[in-house]
């Protein structure tokens, strides 16, 4: 008899757990790592330069070049000799993305922080003021592995997320959950500094603007040693990129360029978008015409890349007029009559943009995987995961490779 009942449990078991394989899937989840943010704030340490190994944005002041290591900090790298850059420095910033300066004081976000550095002397660079929770979000850096994040041990008033626990779990087949959000996770006069075109910082007189997701952040920088938030409003979808030009700012989203007017300084106010199918963009503007690249084939939502050509004549009704395919576009820049347009694995390209109704490709660097390009008055700066490429504008207004410092 206890024979035959312990079959029946068994088998009942047995009944059981099939039912509940049918009803359970394996999920991967990321859990946060966190750290105080009082221990967060006090991490900021001036340090001896290293290689680089998240190479972000590029930021030019004077006779020195910045490189943010994504979410790390920034690298000071000396380009007195454009002939022979070295790197000088890096100050860990914890949850860095974006630089801005003027007058010897760098802006940089530091998760939900803005802080304040006095650059006067490179030997000495100091923090000088931090702005505490004036951004409301920040990019948690969801791992790409993750199709669940777990937030129910996170405490986001007392502490913010450094890293990522991925661990497996079993979870009930359509049971909602803490699914992941990325859209929600991601956060002149005087002598100011030249960003590239994914810059979100920009710096116009006495006002640092900011931009993230869909917000835009004013600051009062008069007195640059001691910022003061101005307000924070709605700035449109999924912003990546903010470009300023004639008392404008050009905002690139997911899903469109959206304009806004900084007649009033301290107020932008918004004046009109251009939408179109979903896509990285980084947008530059020269006179009545913007220039924006769309990256498909990845998570920006479409599946074509293009260098788009919008008339914003008409600021209340800018008009797309032509497009170029390309293969895999990141960063845009320009001098005079060329555009230089950053095209992943196929190089750069410049283009003659004399007629922008009908620009003709008149160069190409097929080896040079760049993200970004700055063009200064004597020479272009361009950067990749790996190199700083320094070129020279000869008299017929090519380009001359003059240096290459490599980063990691």
């Amino acid at each position: 008899m206890k024979r035959i009942a312990f079959i029946l449990v068994a088998l009942c078991l047995w009944s059981c757990n099939t039912n509940d394989d049918n009803q359970f899937e394996t999920v991967t989840v990321a859990v946060p790592v966190t750290m105080s943010k009082a221990e967060f704030r006090s991490s900021v340490v001036i340090q001896s330069p290293k290689p680089i190994l998240n190479v972000g944005k590029i930021y030019a002041y004077q006779n020195y070049i910045f490189i943010n290591e994504k979410f790390k900090g920034v690298h000071i790298i000396d380009n007195s000799d454009p002939l022979q850059p070295y790197k000088t420095a890096f100050v860990s910033i914890p949850g860095n993305e974006d630089i801005s300066v003027k007058n010897d004081f760098l802006f940089a976000d530091s998760a939900v922080d803005l802080v304040v550095f006095d650059i006067s002397d490179f030997n000495a660079i100091s923090e000088v003021n931090r702005l505490e929770e004036v951004f409301s979000t920040y990019d948690y850096q969801i791992p790409d592995e993750a199709t669940e994040a777990d937030f129910s041990t996170m405490n986001f008033n007392t502490d913010i997320i450094v890293g990522w626990t991925l661990v497996e779990q079993q979870r009930e087949v359509h049971q909602s959950g803490d699914e992941v959000n990325f859209d929600s996770g991601s956060i002149s006069t005087g002598d100011v500094g030249v960003g590239g075109s994914l810059a979100r910082f920009q710096i116009v007189e006495d006002y640092l603007y900011t931009v993230g997701v869909n917000e835009m952040t004013v600051f009062d920088i008069s007195n640059l040693s001691q910022p003061a938030l101005v307000h924070t409003n709605y700035a449109g979808w999924n912003i990546e990129t903010m470009f300023h030009a004639d008392g404008y700012l050009y905002l690139g989203g997911s899903n469109g360029m959206f304009i806004h007017s900084i007649e009033n300084p301290a107020f932008p106010q918004y004046v009109s978008e251009f939408t179109h199918w979903e896509g990285c963009d980084p947008v530059v503007v020269d006179g009545n015409y913007a220039y924006l690249t769309l990256r498909g084939g990845n998570d920006c939502g479409q599946e074509f890349s293009v260098l788009e050509v919008i008339d914003i004549s008409n600021k209340f009704s800018p008009t797309l007029v032509d497009q170029h395919v390309l293969d895999n576009p990141y960063g845009l820049g320009f001098k005079g009559n060329s555009l230089f347009v950053c095209d992943g694995t196929s190089g750069v390209k410049v283009f003659d943009k004399t007629n922008p109704l009908n620009m003709q490709i008149v160069a190409a660097f097929p080896n040079v995987q760049a993200k970004d390009v700055i063009p200064l008055s004597d020479k272009l700066l361009m950067i990749s995961d790996n190199a700083l490429h320094q070129y020279e504008y000869d008299a017929e207004n090519s380009i001359v490779l003059i240096s290459t410092l490599i980063l990691n």
